[in-house]
């Protein structure tokens, strides 16, 4: 009977987690994860076939674990308004909640590599975007913005606005202010009075 993995894949990549809010994507390699659980290199690559794999799959972990708050937050009421103010809000609890891997998320999937991923890895970030900006047009028709104009109004109020307010802390090293869900919701409450 071959004996269980010592290390499993959640305390591989959430090493890999914080490897890359300390160092950036570059910190992130097969050598420096081992080194962080304390696991032989070679292990690593038992579990994946290498440094563009493990990339992969730490980046779309953490997106996806973001995701599914986001539409749990624009599910939260069948009123589009507040649906989408809870949204704003969420980009904020969750960075706050999760400051190492909203730091992660500061980058983009590219600077994880993700043009040498696998298809299968390119499809799961496709598909969680296409979600993302499905359910965001969704809920420009239930405000009765539907112009171009309209929906980059939208992307901002829910995406840009809430992650400027995140991404100027984490970049300083500081912790969220006490009010910044306040801030992110006001404002995108504004834009989306300017939509309707």
């Amino acid at each position: 009977m071959a004996r269980p993995p010592r290390f499993d894949t959640d305390q591989i990549l959430d090493a890999a987690v914080r490897l890359a809010a300390s160092a950036g994507p570059t910190g992130v390699t097969m050598s420096a994860v081992a080194q962080a659980i304390g696991a032989p290199s070679g292990s690593m690559y038992h579990r994946y076939p290498g440094r563009t794999a493990l990339l992969a799959e730490v980046w779309l972990r953490t997106v996806e674990g973001f995701q599914e708050g986001y539409f749990a937050a624009l599910g939260s009421t069948p009123d589009p308004c507040p649906a989408a103010r809870a949204a704003a809000r969420h980009v904020v609890s969750w960075s706050r909640a999760h400051p190492q891997e909203a730091s992660l998320l500061l980058y983009g999937a590219e600077e994880f590599g993700r043009a040498d991923w696998s298809e299968e890895h390119k499809e799961r970030a496709d598909l969680g975007n296409r979600r993302v900006f499905g359910r965001l047009r969704s809920l420009a028709e239930d405000l009765g913005a539907t112009g171009p104009q309209d929906h980059e109004r939208i992307v901002l109020a829910l995406i840009d606005l809430p992650l400027s307010v995140v991404r100027r802390h984490l970049r300083a090293g500081q912790p969220l202010p006490p009010h910044a869900e306040d801030l992110a919701e006001e404002c995108a409450a504004a834009l989306l009075t300017a939509a309707g």
